[in-house]
């Protein structure tokens, strides 16, 4: 016997990252890391690896820890009881804590002709496949790109920067989260930059076709690249495993991130549910989760109550190809503000946090127990909203500070 705590990290994206890095702060924490590839994805890249200005790809030696093993492989099951991982290689990791990191992908698009005809982009595998699609077809291509959230735009106003002819088909909206003015100022760099902007009502897509998309309105647009952005699904692993999951499958766990089957698992990232009240899918809440399941482990293992959730937003940011993009601040609920940063300065602020991210990544690495902002308040509403489902009288404003 060693004397070792055994921690299996399930994904290594931001929020699988993170924790990895966070748990090798005590010596006596064996930690390993479980993904399908040997390289870490910037995803927030993505579209820019499908317009040709990133590959999206950083090597795992610059942004995880020395201390931490990495296995290039994938998990199969989840053996809660026997406190074991399957690999689909066929080997089997014993753990006493599991980080449950396998953040998320592409969701069935449930539309006829979609998923044989249209291009997802959740994954590298799938932005490779598109940037080769891309590349093949002919510079007067009609590429349609299905889905108005951050994916879509960025990759619509990636490929129209290139020269490309594209159509945003937004299936209501374009931008949901932003705030009207900020949802102004993309479309206005849309129209800079010859995107149809398709939205309201009757643009919801009804069928894909390997040349055309048609609406609800009954229109049929050309289209000889289609890529789909509309929607995000989780790996069923859990589900598969025996755990609870919510409705779209992400692991239900408690405040404190530890699922409400088992107290030696703990999720973070993109699957997890807590309170099955989960948090938008981002990379801006992935890391904050990444150092909260770490820190929930760490308190276990040390005897203490772990700290519960107190996730703060900032906004969201979105590139418009390489000289333009915006940063629409929000409140710390998540809820987009007036103000914004678009334009050139709006580009270099998106570009800033892109790096920032694999920074903050880098500095825990090399500093286990360095990175705080999963510490600074932010909680007041969604304790309020907790309350209010439980039936609970809802928290003063001097308690919910």
């Amino acid at each position: 016997m060693t004397g070792n705590t055994d921690v299996v990290v399930i994904g290594g994206g931001y929020s699988g990252v993170m924790a990895a890095n966070r748990l090798s702060l005590r010596d006596d924490v064996t930690v390993t890391l479980i993904n399908p590839r040997a390289t870490f994805v910037e995803r927030i890249r993505l579209h820019q690896l499908v317009g040709g200005s990133h590959e999206a790809v950083v090597d795992y030696r610059e942004v995880l820890a020395e201390r931490v093993r990495l296995v290039v492989d994938t998990v199969a099951r989840i053996d809660a009881a026997g406190r074991s991982v399957a690999l689909a290689g066929g080997d089997t990791v014993g753990y006493d804590y599991l980080v449950y990191a396998v953040g998320s992908g592409s969701a069935d698009p449930g539309v006829p002709g979609a998923a044989e005809f249209a291009y997802p982009l959740a994954s590298l595998e799938e932005a490779q496949r598109l940037r080769a699609v891309v590349d093949a077809a002919p510079a007067s291509a009609a590429v349609t790109v299905v889905g108005a959230g951050p994916t879509g735009i960025e990759t619509a106003a990636e490929l129209a920067e290139e020269g490309r002819a594209v159509t945003l088909v937004c299936g209501g909206v374009l931008g949901p989260y932003l705030h009207p003015r900020g949802r102004r100022s993309v479309a206005e760099r849309m129209a800079e930059l010859g995107v149809t902007v398709l939205d309201g009502p009757g643009t919801k897509v009804t069928a894909v076709t390997r040349h055309a998309v048609r609406l609800d309105d009954g229109r049929e647009l050309p289209s000889n690249v289609t890529v789909w952005t509309a929607g995000f699904g989780v790996p069923d692993l859990a589900a598969r495993s025996g755990l609870s999951t919510d409705s779209l499958g992400r692991l239900l766990t408690d405040e404190t991130l530890t699922s409400v089957d088992d107290a030696r698992i703990v999720a973070a990232g993109d699957s997890a549910a807590p309170s099955d009240l989960p948090l938008r899918m981002s990379c801006q809440a992935a890391m904050p989760l990444g150092a909260r399941a770490a820190d929930t482990v760490l308190s276990r293992m040390a005897g203490e109550q772990p700290q519960t959730l107190n996730q703060a937003f900032a906004g969201q940011c979105i590139s418009l190809g390489r000289r333009a993009g915006i940063f629409q601040f929000a409140h710390r609920h998540d809820v987009a503000l007036w103000f914004h940063i678009d334009g050139r300065p709006g580009a270099k602020l998106k570009e800033f946090v892109c790096k920032g991210i694999i920074k903050h990544l880098a500095d825990e690495a090399h500093k286990p127990g360095s990175y705080g902002l999963h510490r600074i308040s932010g909680g007041a509403k969604r304790r309020q909203l907790l309350e209010a489902g439980r039936g609970e009288a809802p928290a003063t404003a001097e308690s919910a500070a």
